[in-house]
């Protein structure tokens, strides 16, 4: 049964996980409504797919506590065929995407992430660290002198104020005090609302509106088997690090079904293909987040943001979410590996090297991950064939 009704999966530490939950929520928000006006998709309609894919895959999943909504990297690959032909055939790809992950679930396809080197594993780590850093250094210019305030004390805050309060995650602190300013000084900061068109949605749940043929087929085939396999890739490569996280295992093979069945149901919604986002995961992971609890609060609290606290997540300050995010970069990063690098043969250092250049160059994690694995692949036999 795909249903997850586990007991001890949803309770344990009710209050740290709610906590968390409406720290992942906030922290969702940036990140998809930025690339959903990338892609050419309504922000709210991004929102509400999130939702969708969150409550699906916390019911469904492998991985619990494990964020999972519209990631930029699956807004990418669906630009192309929303400007080329319209938002229905975006709707159809990911219908089809969740059909293909679906039955990739059950021919174990999970088992292939086992063969990826470790030193490309660090690769995509990393790659993905400084990609979260980049991205909210590339919202800087768009701050006053007091959101770059609110950036440094964010920052400085979500490290000193454990010392002092340990009961709530100091991210809901930091969102909570400076939404209250926002409030107070209307006009002052960058806000959510300042993102893009934040109007209202109007559900609907059925097929989209699309020819059912193969003309239709050939169009949607190339963008469904993409998000396919880089929603795939992402989700199955944030699975370990959520399990190191949270030192307990899980079940990839229910993931990836999940995920198709998450994106399936988005489809049918109107929305877009969703995957794990490991930002967010760990932001949630490091709030308290380890049960099903945690997601489920995320998901929720998207709805209500999106049907009855609209004009509340308008005013949020996006200068507190990035100061939050920059130290998820942070903790994200594997500091580690800089050590061991000088351990490292030529192989693993220049794998590990290159898969992180790739990913931040192209935002393409699916290209990094490839070429780190091509690339370690080829100097392996070129070592072997120098022997002989």
């Amino acid at each position: 049964m795909l249903l997850s009704i586990k007991k001890n999966e949803w309770v344990g530490n009710p209050r740290e996980n709610i906590f968390a939950g409406l720290v992942s929520s906030v922290a969702i928000l940036p990140e998809v409504i930025g690339f959903a006006i990338i892609a050419g998709v309504h922000p709210m309609s991004a929102l509400f797919a999130s939702a969708i894919t969150l409550l699906v895959i916390t019911l469904t999943g492998g991985r619990p506590a494990m964020v999972s909504a519209a990631a930029g990297s699956m807004a990418l690959v669906i630009a192309g065929l929303v400007q080329s032909h319209g938002l229905n055939y975006m709707i159809a790809a990911t219908i089809l995407t969740g059909i293909f992950q679906f039955i990739l679930g059950y021919l174990n396809i999970h088992k292939i992430m086992k063969h990826i080197p470790k030193s490309v594993m660090i690769g995509f780590v990393n790659g993905l660290a400084i990609s979260i850093f980049l991205a909210q250094v590339q919202q800087l210019p768009e701050q006053n002198v007091i959101g770059y305030v609110m950036v440094i004390v964010s920052i400085l805050a979500i490290y000193l104020l454990p010392k002092v309060i340990k009961v709530v995650p100091p991210a809901l602190i930091i969102i909570t005090v400076m939404t209250i300013l926002s409030f107070v000084f209307k006009g002052s900061f960058f806000t959510v609302g300042d993102l893009g068109n934040m109007s209202s949605l109007d559900v609907s749940f059925g097929l989209p509106l699309v020819p059912m043929s193969l003309e239709t087929l050939w169009i949607i085939l190339p963008t469904a088997i993409s998000l396919t396999f880089i929603g795939l890739m992402e989700t199955l490569l944030t699975v370990p690090i959520v399990d190191e996280m949270t030192n307990s295992t899980s079940d990839s093979k229910r993931e990836v079904k999940a995920q198709g069945l998450a994106n399936f149901i988005t489809g049918l919604f109107g929305g877009q293909a969703g995957c794990a986002m490991i930002g967010q995961a760990v932001i949630n992971v490091k709030s308290g987040g380890r049960t099903r609890l945690s997601t489920f609060v995320s998901g929720t609290t998207l709805l209500l943001f999106i049907f009855v606290l609209n004009s509340l997540m308008m005013v949020i300050p996006t200068a507190a979410l990035i100061g939050i995010m920059i130290t998820v970069a942070g903790d994200t990063f594997d500091w580690k590996s800089l050590q061991l690098v000088k351990s490292w043969e030529m192989i693993e250092s220049t794998a590990m090297l290159v898969t992180v250049v790739v990913i931040v160059y192209t935002g393409n994690l699916a290209i990094g991950i490839l070429c780190g694995v091509v690339l370690n692949g080829l100097l392996i036999l070129l070592t072997k064939l120098n022997k002989k």
